[in-house]
């Protein structure tokens, strides 16, 4: 798709200029990690059992490490090497965590990992139609991220997404024994994980009121995308501004916001600064029916704002 320049009334195209070397595209992608995926660079060209990682990241919200991986050509299996690398990870999490440590200067024990939420990110100036359907499995940690650098210096990352979801991976390849063995251990989640669990597959209200809740703050602004974690749902712009947490009879939703930067009014937010829970923020909001929708709103915004 063609970008344009806008000056007094004409359009010019800006033309795309290609990455000259696979490098150039990692050496800003690590210097810029955090901006682009919201997570922390812990080393390039990390090197383990005959495997070469070209970045390797760490997510804080998800508390799980990210591989990178950098493409410029067309003919790799993304399953294929996703599944390696992410093997590679699981069978020596020890050397991956002293990686963290002496890197990041840190005392990440193994514990504090959630292993199950590890993800392995491609990166590429463009996937071939086979790689972008081989993304289409509803349970694939495996992430497809198309880059495109302009001559007015500007450069898109953009996350590729497979037209549906379709059968769980295992399904699929129930005898290779690489993508069982990771499977066992890793998993993507999705809306649907929450919304079909035993507690909540029954509660049609319950669903009901997240689409409602959903749809509110979708509208709050642009660029929100829905990044679905093991505890919970979060809606994210830059970094995530509300979590939500999908319960038998009600939805708990966490604002990233600090104990004494919202403006609520009927205070219908109650302060979590000092106890534990899962969501971002120290202001957590119990809903069970809609009525509130266009006040909570309000706090919502505050936070999209804010973050």
């Amino acid at each position: 798709m063609p970008i344009f320049n806008i000056g007094d009334g004409k359009l010019t195209e800006i033309s795309e200029i290609p990455f000259k070397l696979e490098k150039d595209l990692q050496k800003v992608t690590e210097q810029n990690m955090k901006t682009i995926f919201g997570i922390d660079f812990v080393r390039t060209e990390f090197e383990l059992n005959g495997l070469r990682i070209d970045s390797l990241g760490f997510d804080k919200q998800s508390n799980a490490f990210v591989i990178i991986e950098y493409k410029r050509e067309k003919n790799f299996s993304v399953i294929d090497q996703g599944f390696a690398y992410l093997s590679l990870l699981l069978n020596n999490k020890a050397e991956f965590i002293l990686a963290y440590n002496e890197n990041l200067k840190a005392n990440l024990k193994k514990d504090d990992v959630d292993w199950s939420q590890s993800r392995v990110i491609f990166i590429s100036p463009s996937f071939t139609t086979y790689q972008m359907q081989a993304i289409g499995f509803r349970d694939l940690p495996i992430e497809l991220w198309e880059v495109k650098q302009y001559s007015n210096k500007t450069i898109l990352f953009n996350q590729m997404k497979s037209p549906e979801k379709s059968e769980s991976i295992t399904k699929i390849s129930p005898k290779n024994e690489l993508v069982r063995s990771v499977s066992q251990q890793v998993r993507a989640y999705t809306e649907e994980f929450h919304l079909e669990r035993k507690h909540v597959a029954s509660k049609e209200n319950i669903k009901t009121l997240y689409e409602e809740v959903k749809r509110a703050i979708l509208s709050v602004g642009d660029g929100i995308t829905i990044k679905p974690t093991a505890k919970y749902i979060a809606f994210v712009h830059k970094t995530n501004f509300v979590d939500i947490t999908i319960q038998q009879s009600s939805l708990k939703l966490f604002l990233n916001m600090k104990k004494g930067e919202l403006n609520d009014p009927k205070s219908l937010a109650r302060d979590v600064s000092k106890i534990g829970h899962w969501g971002n923020g120290d202001y957590e909001i119990q809903m069970k029916t809609p009525e509130d929708i266009g006040y909570l709103l309000s706090l919502i915004r505050q936070s999209y704002e804010k973050n």
